[in-house]
């Protein structure tokens, strides 16, 4: 049976009807033996860009909007959490290092046991609504809940190589992911992240690069694909 503050958390939710959302066991984590649950949710970019659309200031303004409305999420639901003196923490969103290049929760892993979406071929989470193009946000909490169906297999095509194709450093290793498989068997992100970090000097930041997410058909409508399809065309022939 549901409990109250799933109940209150997902009223929170049903003013923002556009943000996928869901409950994880993390008994698979480290973190299990302080929290029980995450809550996971995936805010869909403001701008679902396709190559005909994309640059990469546009996508990183997708990014920044995105980022804005987790931020106003995160506060109403810390608030609940507060009132209800529940257990929880909010983990950082970045890694911590240039040498693993990992965070110190996966946001992805859990968006996957939630139930929200599967790993592309780009190792990033694939939504059935809005495909790759959402950012994500988990807090975990001491609470257990009623959790979502957990992802276990990649549910991408094959035969599907846009992200393969459209990657400028060619990091992506053409790989279906299953649940606990290493990310190093379906990107580098060492070449990933020496392109992105080329550009800090440049931009102040480095390169957003959403090539692989503006080029996924996941979540589009027949004619957004045709368009896709004929834009990603052009586009390769520039690179």
């Amino acid at each position: 049976m549901m409990n109250m503050l799933q109940k209150e958390i997902q009223g929170i939710f049903s003013g923002h009807p556009d943000i996928l959302y869901g409950f994880a066991d993390i008994s698979y984590s480290p973190y299990a033996e302080a929290y029980a649950s995450a809550l996971v949710f995936a805010v869909p970019y403001g701008e679902q860009l396709d190559p005909s659309t994309y640059t990469e200031e546009r996508f990183d303004a997708g990014i920044q909007s995105a980022r804005a409305v987790l931020e106003t999420i995160v506060t109403d639901i810390e608030e609940l959490l507060q009132k209800r003196q529940a257990k929880y923490w909010i983990p950082p969103v970045a890694q911590e290092n240039e040498t693993e290049l990992l965070a110190r929760f996966s946001f992805k892993t859990a968006a996957a046991h939630a139930g929200i979406g599967w790993f592309g071929k780009n190792d990033v989470i694939i939504t059935k609504q809005y495909g790759p193009r959402v950012r994500l946000s988990a807090i975990l909490i001491d609470e257990v809940f009623e959790y979502g169906r957990a992802f276990t297999k990649s549910e991408c095509p094959d035969t599907c190589t846009k992200c393969i194709d459209i990657c400028p450093c060619k990091a992506l290793k053409n790989q279906l992911w299953t649940l606990y498989m290493d990310r190093s068997e379906l990107i580098d992100y060492h070449k990933c992240n020496r392109m992105r970090s080329a550009f800090i000097k440049k931009l102040g930041r480095k390169n957003a690069c959403g090539l692989c997410l503006a080029v996924c058909p996941v979540g589009r409508t027949d004619a957004d694909e045709l368009r896709t399809v004929k834009s990603c065309q052009v586009f390769l022939k520039k690179l």
